[in-house]
Order: C-alpha cells, then structure tokens, then sequence
C-alpha cells in the first residue's frame, strides 16, 4: 500500500497535475499573447502615431483567446513516460500513456484595464478533465488501468504590468496573481479496485497543495519567456526597398480605466538612414470615443517623414516610357504642327521620353477633411532615335497641386492623388525659341496629367502598412483634422494554421 501511495503521489497524479497547471498557463497565455500582438500594432511610430484599444477591444481580444485556449488544449498531445521505484524487497516499474484532456470550460472570464499598471484577467468556475493509462510490474503484481483527474471551480486572477525598455520595446511582467480551487478529485480504475479507491481520495490533498503552490509561479515563468521573445523583436519595419518605419514607444503605455493608449515614434527613414527629419511632431489627440475597439492616430509628421523619406531614397525619379508614351502616342510626330523647328531637326517620327524628378519632398497639409500635396520638380523630354539612344530636347519647371484622397484596402493605408492644378514653365530647349513653344508646354502639361499622376499612383497605391498582428480591420472609418487624420476600427481575428504552429512553438 505504502508504494502504491509513493508512486502516484511522486509521478504520475504529480505528472498529470503539472500537464493541467501547463494547461492554466495556455488558458492565460492564449489570451495573453493575442493581447501582445494589438499592444505591438505595427502601424508605426514619436507621438508621430498613437494606438488607443478600448474596452470594447480587449473584450474581443478576451474572447478570441479563450476560444483558441479552448482549441489548443483539447488537441494537445502529450508523451508517455516511465519510471522505476525501490520499495524495501519491492521494485515497482510503470508507465503512464496517452495522456489526453477530455475537457475544459472556462464559463465565467472577464479582462479590465487597471489603470497606470495594466490589464488583469480573470477566469471563475473553470474545469477541466484529464485522463490518461497507467501499467506496473512488480514481482508480486502485473496490473493496468486508468487515471481520471477532475478539478472544478478553478478561480485566478492575473494582473501584469505593462512598460517601456530602453529600446522602446513592449514590456511586461506579472504583477499579481490570485488562486483559489474548490475541488480536486482523482479516480483510479482497473486491476483491484478497492486498492485504487483507497489511493484516490489520498491523493486528492496533495494534488490539491500542488496546484495551490505552482500554478502562479508557472505562468510568471511564462510570461517572463513570452517578455523575453517580444524583446527580441525589431522595432523596424521595412515597408519597400526604399524606406522603413520606427514603431518603437516611446513612452510607457498609459493605461486607464477606459482604454490603453500607445504612443509610437512614427518616423519613415531612408533604408539604411536613420537621420531624423529637421522638424518634429507636433502633439495631438485621440478623440474621446470608445464605439470602436481601436483608434489610429497618424500626424502630418509620419506623413512628412515619409515624404522626405522617399525623396532622399531617391523614389522620385520617374520615368515615363517609351511604351507608355506611345499609348498617348506622345512622338515628336505630334510637336511638329507646333514647332517647325522640330520637324527640320527629326526627319522620322521618334518616341519621346519624359523624365520627372523632385526637387524637394513633397509638402504634406492636413487639414479638416482634406489632404493637399504640393509637388515640385523638373521634367526633362527626350527623344528616343532609332538606334535606341536618346537626345535631349527641352526641359522645364513642374509645380504641381494635389488633393490626396486616403482609404484602406487589404490593410494598408492607401494614398491616390487627384491633380488641382499644374503650372509649368520652360527652362531650356535644343531647339530655337519659338513662340509657339507655348502650344508644346500646354500639350505637355496634358501628357503629364495623364501619364506622370498615374504613375506616381500606381507607386503609392502600394500602401503604408497597417499591421494589426493577425487581424483584419473591420468596418474602419478615416476623419482627417488640422494636422492628423484618426482611423477608428474594429477588427476581426484571422485564422491562420501557421500561426498555431508559432504559438505551440514559442509560447508553451
């Protein structure tokens, strides 16, 4: 009897208890980790960006979790083990295989901000079953059975604080955690049962003690892992081969009753340049709102770094093809009728290529309902010969006045110009003066209307990414204001079986 006692006290009712405490810390972990990836948005960001979620966000964050913790457990495998024990005269080997959970409710959990520390989570009457098969031999006994294991009216309450390393990452660590269990019962069956029956209520008390002490000491182990793995996480995102967004905080997340707001650095870089811009945001605010689960602020800043961004990586240097051209049939053919000089300097009708560069970044406005982008640059016009070389032709002056239309699509944040006005002004020609030159600027200023706006849209409608890890966003709205634009969300999880696979893999 005494062995019998020492065996599944010191292995496999421990064993199982340490599997369900694994289980309790995927209960908090799923939650916990589906919460990280909003607290990391990777919408980029100085007060140059701001992140607010709302109670309304952190309950569907609390639900998605427990639905995928729910999910996780049940398909969890787990290995068989075996071991030996020396007992006087007596030597006990055994087996425990095909550990499974049969089941698990969470009926009652609830998530709320605390405010200036973090979020707490707790969960009220959970329960779960386990079972699993066990086998020993000893030289008096060969027997077999099973092991049920029932815990019910599981109470915890977890509140981790979440903070700021000097790297601007999302930091976090358990601040508190509560525990309580109502009943723990074990069953044993198989081979003599009444020697089982005995075993089972003496070992309810310790499986009980042993749940009482480890189960908070396991998940701040986690979530110090869990701390460990998002520091190692970049604060660059690279959205193109031209330019990178800072992400980083950089201040501790504010948390307050109602929502939790996130101030990001929001400055676009040059790849591989990371000289801040001459000019610095300017504050704004979120407006006080909390129908949506998330709000977006972006300022004129990010607007402006990226715009300055782009310009010193050179992205706006634009050249309009020959093939492009030729679908306007833009060819000196066409300047003829206006320039006389042209036709005695090209006998057969070439293609012509039109080159744009700024020749400053683009100068960003926001105002109430409005975007405005005024672009300045050259435009050079080329005549391509038939041997493929080209000769210049005249060049001139482009100063152009754009209002920017925003909306989002597959999670960016698309920009598309509508061209206002256009003035253009010659600089020098090849060619002798002639004051029909006029006609030549006027039907260029047509070609750059239909040619040079759709390329540079076609460029931005690659979009800034909106980087709600793992989610879509539903339903999202844009205002623009003096000096930012607001983006009020919700959003939807998105399922991904790679992700589970991540999740198992570096969470538990």
């Amino acid at each position: 009897m005494k062995y019998l006692t020492s065996i599944y006290a010191s292995s496999s009712p421990y064993r199982l208890i340490s599997s369900l405490c694994g289980k309790g810390e995927k209960m908090f972990n799923a939650w916990y980790s589906f919460l990280l990836c909003w607290l990391s948005l990777r919408i980029e960001a100085n007060p140059g960006l701001k992140v607010r979620i709302t109670e309304k966000g952190l309950d569907y964050g609390r639900k998605i979790g427990m639905e995928l913790l729910k999910q996780a457990v049940l398909k969890e495998t787990f290995p068989s083990w075996s071991g030996q024990e020396n007992f006087s005269v007596v030597t006990v080997s055994y087996v425990i295989s095909r550990l499974r959970i049969n089941s698990v409710d969470f009926p009652e959990t609830s998530a709320s901000f605390i405010p200036g520390t973090g979020i707490s989570l707790s969960v009220a009457h959970a329960s779960a079953t386990i079972s699993a098969d066990w086998r020993m031999n000893t030289w008096l006994l060969n027997d077999h059975g099973g092991i049920t294991v029932s815990i019910s009216g599981l109470f915890i309450t977890i509140v981790f604080k979440v903070s700021r390393d000097s790297a601007g990452r999302l930091t976090t660590l358990l601040d508190d955690c509560q525990l309580s269990i109502n009943s723990v019962k074990v069953e044993l069956n198989g081979g003599s049962s009444w020697i089982y029956s005995f075993l089972s209520g003496y070992l309810e008390k310790p499986i009980h003690s042993k749940l009482d002490q480890n189960l908070c000491q396991n998940i701040k182990y986690k979530i110090q892992m869990m701390d460990a793995h998002i520091r190692q996480q970049k604060v660059l995102t690279q959205i193109d081969a031209f330019a990178q967004i800072d992400y980083s905080l950089v201040s501790s997340p504010a948390v307050f009753k109602s929502h939790i707001n996130l101030d990001l650095k929001g400055t676009v870089y040059p790849v591989g340049n990371h000289t801040d811009p001459p000019f610095v945001p300017a504050p704004f605010a979120l407006p006080n709102q909390d129908d949506s689960m998330v709000y977006l602020g972006v300022s004129s800043y990010f607007l402006k770094s990226a715009s300055l961004a782009y310009y010193r990586a050179g992205a706006f240097s634009i050249t309009i093809s020959e093939e492009l051209a030729t679908t306007l049939n833009l060819n000196i053919g066409l300047f003829k009728d206006f320039v006389p000089e042209i036709a005695l300097s090209y006998i057969i009708s070439c293609p012509v290529l039109l080159k744009l560069m700024a020749t400053s970044p683009p100068a960003v406005s926001l105002n109430a309902d409005k975007c405005i982008l005024q672009i300045t640059g050259c435009v050079e016009v080329f005549a391509v010969l038939p041997n493929s070389t080209t000769q210049y032709i005249f060049a001139g002056n482009l100063t152009a006045s754009t209002r920017a239309n925003l909306t989002i699509s597959k999670q960016k944040l698309i920009i598309s110009l509508l061209l206002k006005r256009l003035q253009f002004s010659l600089l020098h020609s090849s060619l002798r003066s002639s004051e029909r030159m006029s006609l030549v600027e006027n039907f260029l200023s047509y070609a750059l209307w239909n040619t040079v706006i759709p390329v540079i849209n076609d460029k931005l409608g690659k979009g800034f990414p909106l980087n709600l890890a793992h989610t879509i966003l539903t339903g999202p709205v844009i205002k623009m204001n003096q000096d930012h634009l607001v983006i009020s969300t919700d959003v939807q999880y998105k399922h991904e079986e790679k992700r589970d696979e991540d999740f198992h893999s570096h969470s538990f």
